[in-house]
């Protein structure tokens, strides 16, 4: 088998000579486990619906392959090319983020999907990272001072992607969204007034979500109380104590046979009693390790967009596993939320290579400085 030497000067030898491996590697492992988990949870899903006992496991892998190609293909990029590619992303998945609003499929009472013909997406996935990386170019304009208003229109663009988040409505996205922006504008250099009064507006805005939306507030009742329909939580821990240190084994779990979400939101239910404490925290694990690895890799970056686009990457990243870890294991209020790589999901599974693409791009080694 050929080898890539360092003296190669062609575009897959430079990659190969640049990209963090070690982050590669995590993230092909993680891939792995998705499809081990989807394999173990969605055959009763699949019985349910009366389709083949492998329809979502051969779903899942028709939609990986594309996945890793995006994942590749973008992991080729420069900065410049990331923020090029990012742009033109916002201007596409911002407007159809908008049209949720008028021509969206209410699902569970949310309209979050766009049906284009043998196709459904959902817009939000993939705003996620293209505004992270769109968001921290305009924070690099601003605080360099070049050029137009970058700053009000950040602000502008943020502002209207809440709004489009909150009409659908969803407010866990327009969380994880604001907890990326306001990372990102801290990193930029936030007014420390400002700064301090980050925590009295998250407070405000959770008792203004409490009182206007009706089904935000149900959960979070339930959640202090734990009273009324608490079904699919109750069932998530008791996979976790089904599956004690190391598991009932892969398919033999009973729990995912009456989880609706199973093989989706509480997939990660499915891992505990599964594969046990021991294989439950190597997943952990392996999120953790990519997101420390990304911040260790950017800890001594000078290029200030690469920096405030990976961290706002990483934040999505790290917030999005632990709300969904979280859920899982009844911390917080149920959100339904995948988890990166191991959820079922085809919009989820692309959106999020998107995303790491990006960072293995940003987090490549680099001689010399590269365009703002």
């Amino acid at each position: 088998m050929p080898t890539l030497a360092r003296t190669d000067q062609t575009v897959l030898g430079k990659w190969w000579w640049t990209i963090d491996r070690w982050t590669l590697v995590a993230l092909v492992v993680l891939m792995g486990m998705g499809i081990l988990l989807i394999q173990a949870a969605t055959p009763a899903v699949a019985v349910k619906h009366g389709l083949s006992n492998f329809f979502f496991v051969e779903r899942h892998l028709a939609m990986l392959a594309p996945s890793l190609i995006v994942m590749f293909g973008v992991s080729l990029l420069s900065p410049t090319q990331i923020r090029t590619l990012a742009i033109i992303l916002t201007a596409l998945f911002v407007p159809m983020l908008a049209a949720t609003l008028f021509i969206g499929v209410e699902i569970k009472g949310a309209t979050r999907w766009i049906h284009l013909g043998f196709l459904s997406i959902q817009p939000s996935e993939f705003v996620k990272p293209v505004f992270a990386v769109t968001a921290a170019w305009l924070f690099s304009r601003h605080c360099l001072r070049l050029g137009f208003p970058a700053l009000g229109l950040n602000i502008a663009l943020f502002l209207l992607i809440v709004l489009c988040l909150l009409g659908q409505p969803d407010i866990g996205m327009t969380a994880l969204l604001s907890l990326i922006w306001f990372g990102q504008f801290f990193l930029a250099g936030m007014p420390l007034r400002l700064a301090g009064a980050m925590p009295v507006v998250g407070l405000i805005s959770l008792c203004g979500a409490y009182y206007t939306f009706p089904h935000f507030a149900s959960r979070f009742d339930r959640f202090l109380n734990h009273t009324g329909d608490t079904y699919q939580t109750d069932k998530a821990l008791e996979a976790f104590t089904n599956g004690g240190l190391f598991g009932t084994g892969p398919g033999a779990g009973t729990v995912k046979m009456s989880i609706p979400d199973a093989h989706a939101d509480f997939i990660f239910a499915v891992a505990g009693e599964e594969l046990g404490l021991i294989g439950a925290l190597v997943v952990v694990a392996l999120f953790a390790f990519i997101t420390l690895r990304g911040f260790w890799l950017i800890r001594k970056e000078n290029n200030l967009f690469a920096l405030l686009a990976a961290s706002g990457l990483l934040i999505e990243f790290a917030v999005q596993t632990a709300i969904n870890l979280a859920s899982n294991l009844h911390l917080i209020p149920a959100k339904g939320m995948t988890l990166p790589f191991i959820s079922y999901g085809g919009s989820s599974l692309l959106a999020m290579s998107l995303e790491m693409g990006m960072l293995l791009a940003l987090t490549r080694k680099r001689y010399g400085l590269a365009d703002l």
